[in-house]
């Protein structure tokens, strides 16, 4: 005797019992509150309260990944003031400046690797970090990458709600921890533009 299927009510929702609990897919633009899941099907958000902590939530991870940005450009500060002090990075000073596009050693190595089909490897510029440095770097970057896609998936809930906590807390982030301009980092076109994005 084969009781497998329940007699015959396998899969379906008896009479009288509760449904359970299912997370809804969107992938058009909505406004859905209850049933939405938010990256995770244990992020189930199954009433309104549960929703507003839940925007809350991702508000709070938007300043984080702001806070994550000025803290790598802070890491970096320090990095190279103490490098500075050890005599380290300076180069000898070009009278010309630098040079960069069409110009730069760069482009005519690259456009040489491109003719011939060989390999051309760059000389690499800058000063050699040392391992505790490069680690505390590389873990505020995948801090900040792990960040940026996590919030990417809350992005394609395509709940606008969501997708409005995301914004307010990248904006409220970046009005908090980018109070100051390097302005003529700007002017000359090498500031940090890079606002939320993946990576």
């Amino acid at each position: 005797m084969n009781h497998g299927d329940h007699g015959g009510h396998g899969g379906h929702d008896m009479p009288g019992m509760p449904a359970a609990p299912t997370c809804s897919m969107n992938m058009l633009w909505n406004t859905q509150i209850e049933d939405t899941c938010i990256v995770f099907r244990s992020w189930h958000i199954s009433s309104t309260a549960a929703f507003v902590l839940s925007c809350a939530v991702v508000v709070g991870l938007g300043v984080l990944y702001e806070w994550l940005r000025a803290a790598q450009r802070t890491l970096d500060r320090r990095i190279a003031a103490t490098l500075s002090a050890q005599g380290k990075g300076k180069g000898p000073a070009a009278g010309g400046g630098s040079v960069s596009g069409r110009d730069s050693p760069e482009y005519e190595s690259e456009e040489a690797g491109l003719l011939t089909g060989s390999l051309v490897s760059k000389a690499r510029t800058g000063t050699l970090l040392p391992v505790s440095a490069r680690v505390s770097r590389a873990v505020l970057y995948g801090a900040s990458v792990f960040l940026s896609f996590f919030l990417m998936l809350v992005f394609m809930t395509y709940n606008a709600y969501l997708i409005l906590a995301t914004v307010i807390g990248a904006s409220l982030g970046h009005f908090v921890f980018s109070t100051h301009m390097d302005i003529d980092a700007v002017l000359s076109g090498g500031a940090d533009g890079k606002g939320m994005a993946c990576h």
